[in-house]
């Protein structure tokens, strides 16, 4: 049984400030695993493999802040503090103290319209920015009437300003429609915009601050829909440079996929991790994670092939018996087929659930051969809601 909440340590203000864990996001279901219905990785190498019926039948896929000062050192007490500590229409600026700014190199940012109106009755905008330990954080407020590529530009080089930073090498952003101004402001900067959802802790934080921040603003507007809401395509074939040969369901415990992501820079194997401290997901190390396992002769040349597609998740899709890779903002593929029955659509629904159960762990594993001792690139993924502004 697994539970996914914000890690509420690693948010910080400008001054200190508590705030309230995120609520599970996928609501943990425990489910039984049976070993007929999976591949069962084993927990040091991938060559013990238990056949299902769907892999038997070698299923194809498709052609620098400041340090805290005391009581005494503050013009108001603490009670006054607190209070502008909770107010919701302040800013963040915040440099963990403790993180060479040096080391932070990406950046994950939204730019965009909050359910919130400002004295002339219109959405405000909000820049968030922040990297993917929250060791930067950065929130700033804007009038509808500025929103171009100039005002972001000048608003990253603020912050790179005011907080002693360099700019980034890389910005991940996940709207598609403010493609075009981020894109133009990153590379007015030589900084590589990046279309991604693998935004992971700036989509939390988004959803921390709809709770904790502009639900409690003055001007937020209950029951407003986001102004630019997250696209959801229908899926295309598979490129053929991405196609292996074989696939199957698989599970593997937590332990050993811990050992899997850590051993990724070491081995010098193509793949991504998430932080797991900072998603606050609390999984027993013998708990079964589900994946997806490739199996292709070209297995170095495909897993380089997905690497740079910033892989978002696997999903199974019952009706069509099909699994679906959502990678960048809004690119989905049919990314592999199996044959209908009452068998393998159980499986593709235990799998499901199985993702359910881990608070939407999930993981893609490419080898060289189903049987092979080890994988040539490991992807940690996550299911999440898109965000509620």
């Amino acid at each position: 049984m697994a539970t996914l909440s914000y890690n509420p340590s690693k948010l910080r203000n400008h001054k200190p400030q508590s705030h309230k864990p995120i609520s599970s996001l996928s609501k943990p279901i425990k489910i039984p695993f049976s070993s007929s219905q999976f591949y069962t990785l084993s927990p040091s190498k991938f060559n013990k493999l238990r056949l299902n019926s769907v892999s038997e039948s070698s299923v194809s896929l498709p052609t620098n802040q400041p340090p805290l000062t005391s009581a005494s050192d503050n013009n108001f007490n603490e009670e006054e503090e607190e209070e502008i500590d909770d107010d919701p229409t302040s800013e963040v600026s915040y440099l963990d103290s403790e993180t060479d700014p040096d080391s932070i190199i990406e950046w994950e940012m939204d730019f965009c319209s909050r359910p919130i109106l400002d004295i002339r009755g219109k959405k405000i905008w909000e820049l968030v920015v922040c990297d993917g330990t929250l060791s930067l954080q950065y929130t700033k407020y804007f009038p509808n009437n500025v929103i171009n590529s100039i005002t972001l530009k000048d608003a990253l080089i603020s912050i790179s300003d005011d907080l002693g930073i360099p700019l980034p090498e890389k910005i991940r952003f996940f709207r598609s429609q403010m493609q075009t101004i981020i894109t133009k402001a990153c590379k007015e900067l030589g900084i590589k915009p990046v279309p991604s959802k693998r935004c992971l802790s700036l989509l939390l934080w988004l959803e921390e601050r709809y709770e904790t921040v502009y639900m409690r603003h003055p001007g937020f507007q209950v029951g407003a829909k986001p102004l630019l809401a997250l696209d959801n395509p229908f899926p295309m074939d598979l490129p053929e440079n991405l196609i292996g040969e074989k696939w199957a369901f698989v599970q593997l415990p937590f332990s050993a996929v811990q050992e899997e992501v850590s051993s990724l820079e070491e081995r010098f194997a193509f793949g991504a991790s998430l932080d797991l401290d900072l998603l606050g997901i609390e999984i027993d190390d013998k708990t079964l994670i589900p994946g997806i396992a490739v199996a292709s002769s070209r297995a170095k040349p495909l897993a380089a092939w997905m690497n740079g597609l910033e892989v978002c998740s696997l999903e199974a899709d019952l009706a069509k018996a099909s699994l679906v890779l959502s990678v960048g903002i809004s690119t989905r593929y049919v990314y592999a087929t199996y044959k209908k029955s009452v068998v393998t659509t159980q499986e593709a629904e235990a799998w499901e659930e199985a993702k359910k159960a881990c608070g939407g762990l999930h993981f893609l594993a490419i080898q060289e051969n189903l049987d092979s001792d080890d994988c040539v690139g490991f992807w940690l993924l996550l299911d999440l809601p898109p965000p509620p502004v």
